[in-house]
């Protein structure tokens, strides 16, 4: 068992060990169910749709044979996108 101090502004800090256990990492939120017999309940909460950086879509549209297009042609399919559902 771990005893946890209650600061004066009513937060506890929760230990590395505790963390691990629960497979929480800093940024991540916890979910926390009160039950009736006065004791809690803390789960990782499931992740939340994340909004990627750009560098998440670095290579998306390459493909292993495919050709390699100039942002000529690439600002081309745009325009020719646009027109297209107008």
């Amino acid at each position: 068992m771990t005893t946890l101090t209650v600061t004066s502004k009513g937060q506890v800090t929760l230990r590395k060990d505790i963390l691990a256990h629960l497979g929480v990492h800093p940024g991540q939120k916890i979910d926390v169910d009160k039950l009736p017999d006065g004791r809690l309940e803390m789960k990782a909460a499931p992740p939340a749709e994340r909004v990627g950086d750009i560098s998440d879509l670095f290579g998306i549209f390459k493909t292993p044979d495919g050709p390699r297009l100039t942002i000529e042609e690439i600002d081309e399919a745009i325009q020719r996108g646009w027109a297209g559902q107008r």
